[in-house]
């Protein structure tokens, strides 16, 4: 197992969980909250985080998912054809960006 992985936490009961998990067998994670649009908020990530004990880091990547997600289906749209924003997201955005700013805080994976 990685010795530091980075989760991608929304705050949800699924991303904390996977980090309680992981600090629990040990690992050093650090978490990563990727603010989308506008109202965006990382709040629940960030008390997450603290009750965890662990390192927790906002991305702002809203201006990148503006273009390379939002403006991509827009103009696909308008072109008559039927995109998928998931597909640009995932990418682009999770296992681009995020994943590159994994990598910078010295993360060996992403979950």
């Amino acid at each position: 197992m990685p010795s530091k992985v980075a989760v991608a936490m929304s705050g949800g009961v699924d991303s904390s969980a996977v980090a309680a998990l992981l600090k629990e067998q040990g690992t050093e994670v650090i978490g990563l909250t990727m603010l989308l649009q506008e109202t965006d908020t990382a709040e629940d990530a960030i008390q997450v985080a603290k009750q965890l004990g662990i390192e927790h880091h906002c991305i702002d990547l809203r201006d990148r998912f503006a273009h390379d997600v939002m403006g991509y289906f827009a103009d696909s749209y308008a072109a008559g054809q039927t995109p998928s924003p998931c597909v640009r997201c995932n990418r682009f955005i999770k296992f681009g960006a995020l994943l590159d700013v994994a990598k910078d805080k010295g993360a060996e994976a992403l979950v």
